[in-house]
């Protein structure tokens, strides 16, 4: 009899606990602290093969800074940790002490946040180390681009201690039909392929399970412990900065609860930054609302911004047919977010809501709002779409 070979063994030994691991989570996802309404239990076992594929083939097959290629995530298919709707993410294994080479061209791409980080948000250890973003390198779209990280050579970004990852995030202002941004990296100390052993597979797979599990355990509670902090269907007008997050970054939160027939007034002012919106997410997953079969996000450029230089969205589960909608998709509870980055001077979107029956919505707005006809509401869902095929086509 042949002796065991303890490569497989230990590997085995590894894939076994993977496995157990997705039986206690799918049984978790079912119960409380998770939701159980607005889809609640389908959704967070949907949530949850969502994250066995980011983590898992982040972890697994994206496990080697020598051999870096960007990893995309937080698409139409893969979400986690509250994406932003204007975003393209990617994510490449790196590591100090090295030298790499980023390359693209802008396309379609408004701007792009290059990201050194220790971590992601749900990790014990996480934090952003340094960035770099296209305006400050003066790119504008169609632009080619080469970006140097680590080592001597003149403009190099410097690769700090801690860094696991370089992630990059691309804007998307103008949702039209548009070539996106192409990226590449490349290690420029390059080694020998490595030879994969049972002990490197088991610590991979370790690490997808705690990648997972830290997501969809610590995303639910976020969205449970801040609920409880705040007073539905308000803001709080504390502008959120997420100290270890980009510094260029600004937040209000809202949590939503609202009956069929009502709607979530929500007026704000025009903030002095370059980039700014709303954007409706999940109970649970902390996923978008459905964004690209509804409208549940809006960025400057889809709101329309009153006579009195105030923005109003207007928050339901059915088109009150006025400008500045947002979807629900029927769900009773929810988090409306408002952001705005690259702040250019000191006026926040200070927001207030009313909670207003839906047949007076058009009534509690100003005069001059616009009014939305069914095939304009249809005709604007149809071009975001088109944009969101060719920003995430593989």
């Amino acid at each position: 009899m042949s002796r065991p070979d303890p490569d497989i063994e230990v590997a085995l030994a590894a894939w076994e606990q993977w496995c157990e691991l997705l039986k206690r989570l799918g049984g978790d996802v079912v119960a409380p602290p998770y939701p159980a309404h607005d889809g609640g239990g389908l959704e967070m076992l949907e949530h949850l093969v969502d994250n066995v594929v980011a983590f898992g083939a982040w972890e697994v097959l994206h496990a080697d800074p020598t051999r870096p290629m960007f990893s995309r995530q937080n698409d139409l298919i893969t979400q986690w940790g509250g994406p932003n709707a204007d975003n393209v993410y990617r994510h490449a294994r790196i590591e100090p002490g090295r030298r790499y080479r980023i390359h693209g061209n802008m396309h379609g791409c408004d701007d792009f946040i290059l990201a050194l980080r220790a971590g992601f948000m749900h990790n014990d250890v996480w934090g952003t180390k340094a960035t770099v973003t296209a305006s400050e390198l003066g790119l504008s779209r169609h632009d080619d681009f080469e970006i140097l990280l680590g080592g001597n050579d003149p403009g190099a970004v410097a690769i700090p201690d801690g860094v696991l990852s370089a992630s990059i995030r691309e804007y998307y202002f103008e949702w039209t039909a548009d070539e996106p941004a192409f990226v590449t990296i490349e290690c420029l100390d390059p080694e020998p392929a490595p030879v994969l052993d049972g002990a490197t597979f088991a610590e991979r797979v370790s690490r997808a399970g705690m990648q997972m599990t830290d997501s969809i355990e610590r995303w639910n509670a976020y969205m449970v412990v801040n609920r409880a902090e705040r007073t539905d269907n308000t803001y709080t007008n504390r502008t959120l900065e997420v100290s270890k997050g980009l510094s260029m970054a600004r937040y209000e939160f809202c949590f939503w609860d609202l009956a069929p027939d009502q709607a979530l007034i929500v007026t704000a002012d025009v903030p002095e930054a370059r980039y700014w919106g709303v954007q409706l997410y999940m109970m649970g997953t902390f996923e978008l609302v459905d964004f690209y079969g509804c409208i549940s996000s809006r960025n400057q450029t889809q709101t329309q911004v009153s006579a009195d230089g105030t923005v109003r969205y207007v928050v339901s589960a059915a088109d009150p047919g006025v400008a500045n909608w947002l979807d629900t998709t029927g769900r009773q509870t929810g988090l409306c977010t408002l952001r705005w980055f690259w702040p250019t001077g000191e006026r926040a979107m200070a927001p207030t809501t009313e909670v207003v029956a839906l047949d007076e919505v058009a009534s509690s707005l100003p005069d001059d709002h616009p009014m939305v006809t069914p095939a304009e509401r249809s005709a604007e869902l149809a071009a975001r779409q088109a944009h969101l095929r060719h920003r995430f086509r593989t």
